[in-house]
């Protein structure tokens, strides 16, 4: 098994790595070691807009990516460290989670930490979860790939994923929230290991006899590596386009009166939009929501698109931000406490 340190914290390039040597590298074995800037990942089946705070994460400049394999939405920033296993798959059914998932707990449990494979695709340390995988079969080649928690801003992850359920109906995969806890934490006195140091462990621990031969890429494949970052990982489309139908409803109190929006949501455009409540218009709000039909579900061009229309005649005094907030879901925070 050869391995290959990725040093970028760009999501859409690591990704685009990930999936080129899945598909088109079929004569390595290889270990991917990565890390991503404050970023969310979301899973192949999954509505991207069900699963994130929208406002907080565009507040924050957190990207949004999808990935392609199953599972729910996590949170990556510079305290996590991520392993992809890419490897030959002559037997699918001897592929499974803990082929994987134990060797890493093997490595946490030698730095005196008690790591265990539990649940479904998780590893469990003192109980919480550290680690988070999914898996994906292409031809004669498998890939796993997980997360490792090891000094994470769990105050972020939460606010980043913190969404109401309630507000979506669509036939999406869920997330599964579960009790999570950093690596590092758990460490015992006296061992002084940061990121860089777990990722060296892992590597060592994974190879033979502790002996790790590197992957090299060429100019060609980082050619085509970035193509597929520009055309793909980093294009809406994949990233949200890409979401299952739903329906979204939210309903809001403002100083203008009551506002109430239902949306109809197909490839991550605006197939239907209504608007109700008492908020004091002058003309049908129908009018305001037709401007919006076929637009992409993202608040930036519902702004563009907004911008134009003398707004207090179809909403009162509800102001344009608030008109927005309602449309994407922005829950009411106490900005003090952020």
């Amino acid at each position: 098994m050869k391995i290959l340190h990725l040093t970028g914290v760009d999501p859409w390039t690591n990704l685009a790595t990930e999936e080129y040597i899945f598909r088109h590298m079929g004569e390595e074995d290889c270990l991917l070691l990565w890390r991503n800037d404050k970023t969310i990942v979301v899973g192949l089946h999954q509505n991207a807009l069900e699963e994130i705070n929208t406002a907080f994460v565009e507040e924050n400049g957190i990207k949004v990516v999808r990935r392609i394999t199953g599972g729910g939405a996590v949170y990556h920033d510079m305290g996590n460290l991520n392993f992809s296993f890419i490897t030959r798959a002559e037997d699918a059914a001897r592929m499974t989670m803990e082929r994987f998932t134990l060797p890493i707990a093997r490595v946490l449990s030698s730095l005196g930490l008690q790591a265990e494979a539990g649940g479904r695709n998780d590893i469990l340390a003192g109980g919480c979860k550290v680690s988070g995988n999914a898996q994906a079969l292409f031809k004669k080649r498998f890939l796993h790939h997980g997360t490792l928690l090891f000094d994470a801003d769990l105050s972020m992850l939460s606010k980043a994923l913190l969404v109401k359920p309630e507000k979506f109906l669509s036939k999406s995969i869920k997330s599964v929230r579960a009790r999570v806890a950093n690596i590092k934490d758990m460490l015992p006195p006296g061992l002084n290991l940061d990121i860089h140091g777990l990722a060296e462990r892992i590597a060592l621990g994974l190879s033979q006899d502790g002996r790790a031969q590197e992957l090299y890429l060429t100019d060609k494949d980082m050619a085509a590596i970035r193509s597929l970052r520009d055309d793909k990982y980093a294009a809406w489309e994949w990233n949200f386009g890409q979401s299952p139908p739903f329906n979204f409803k939210n309903m809001r109190k403002y100083p203008g009166g009551f506002l109430e929006v239902l949306l109809d949501v197909r490839e991550g455009r605006l197939a239907g939009c209504r608007f109700f409540g008492d908020f004091m218009s002058l003309r049908p709000a129908e009018e305001a929501a037709e401007r919006l039909l076929g637009l992409k579900y993202a608040r930036s061009e519902l702004e563009e698109a907004l911008s134009p229309l003398p707004l207090e005649e179809y909403f009162g005094s509800v102001t344009r931000q608030e008109l927005l907030d309602c449309i994407m879901g922005a829950e009411e925070t106490n900005t003090a406490m952020i």
